[in-house]
């Protein structure tokens, strides 16, 4: 066999094999230069957290938020579906101290249901709260209360609302709720905020309205009259800009504004109770609460 006769075959061997081998030394070169370090503490963080993708951090998942709380971007009770057995697992993780604040619930402040809130019209529309809301007119009264079409209950990652069929109001199950605040974000119309996971004196009202405006839409609006404020032992209860405030840090839970209010705006906010028809010494909670056995 001839130099000529192997020379087509040798030469592209040749050339693809070199071919091969530079390509192979820069792409370990670019490998070696450009190498993510990856932090066995993102690993770590992210599996104690609770991996259900909510959002709710403000994080696109569970994976960012584990990254953003290394690179230092993000705090370590940035999750709150975890609640502060997960911020402490965290800290641990990363061998810091974790001061434990307070975990919050949803709460529902509007008692404008079915029986309560006078209805002006009949909606056909799309059953969604803010699609309803951008019409512009409200087929409710009272354009401040809870418009009923389930966008909050829908929007639930943890199923923990669900919608009375009598008042037509969501009900938040509180065994459920983690607090992370996408019903109150999908709320058009404010009447769901975060509130401390404890017992409380709530203002189930959002209305700014005068007290004759307040009464002929609804029963148990607020119409400012004040007595909340002016029976209050520990001057916990203000009134500025027109609006019921309660300082949550001085209330005593004594329920003096509760029996004193006229309308029954000012209501408790029971947590991990029993029914209150199970016990006649628990006042029933007007503000839509269930309790329920804890998911497994």
């Amino acid at each position: 066999m001839t130099w000529t006769s192997i020379q087509p075959i040798l030469i592209p061997v040749i050339v693809v094999g070199g071919l091969g081998m530079a390509f192979g030394v820069l792409l370990a070169w670019f490998a070696k230069k450009f190498a993510i370090k990856f932090d066995p503490a993102i690993e770590k963080i992210e599996s104690v957290l609770p991996g259900v993708n909510c959002g709710a951090c403000g994080f696109p998942g569970c994976s960012a938020l584990a990254e953003a709380i290394v690179r230092g971007d993000a705090p370590i009770d940035s999750c709150p579906v975890g609640g502060t057995r997960t911020w402490q697992e965290i800290g641990r993780v990363l061998g810091k101290e974790v001061s434990v604040r307070e975990t919050r619930k949803a709460v529902l402040i509007c008692q404008g249901g079915n029986e309560v809130a006078t209805t002006q019209a009949i909606y056909r529309g799309v059953a969604d709260c803010r699609a309803a809301t951008v019409y512009g007119v409200s087929f409710k009264a009272c354009h401040y209360g809870c418009l009923g079409l389930g966008s909050c209950q829908r929007i639930c990652p943890f199923e923990a609302i669900r919608m009375d069929e009598t008042t037509g109001l969501p009900v938040i199950i509180g065994s459920r709720c983690t607090g992370c605040g996408r019903c109150v974000k999908e709320c058009p119309r404010s009447v769901l905020t975060l509130l401390p996971a404890r017992d409380l004196v709530v203002v189930a009202c959002t209305s700014p309205d005068t007290a004759r405006s307040v009464k002929a839409v609804c029963r148990k609006g607020c119409i400012k009259c004040q007595l909340c404020v002016k029976v209050c032992p520990v001057k916990a209860i203000s009134f500025p800009d027109g609006k019921i405030r309660i300082d949550r840090k001085i209330c005593t839970l004594c329920g003096l504004c509760v029996d004193k209010c006229p309308t029954g705006c000012i209501v408790r906010n029971i947590r991990n109770s029993v029914p209150a028809e199970a016990s006649s010494s628990v006042p029933v909670p007007a503000v839509p609460v269930e309790v329920e056995e804890p998911m497994r």
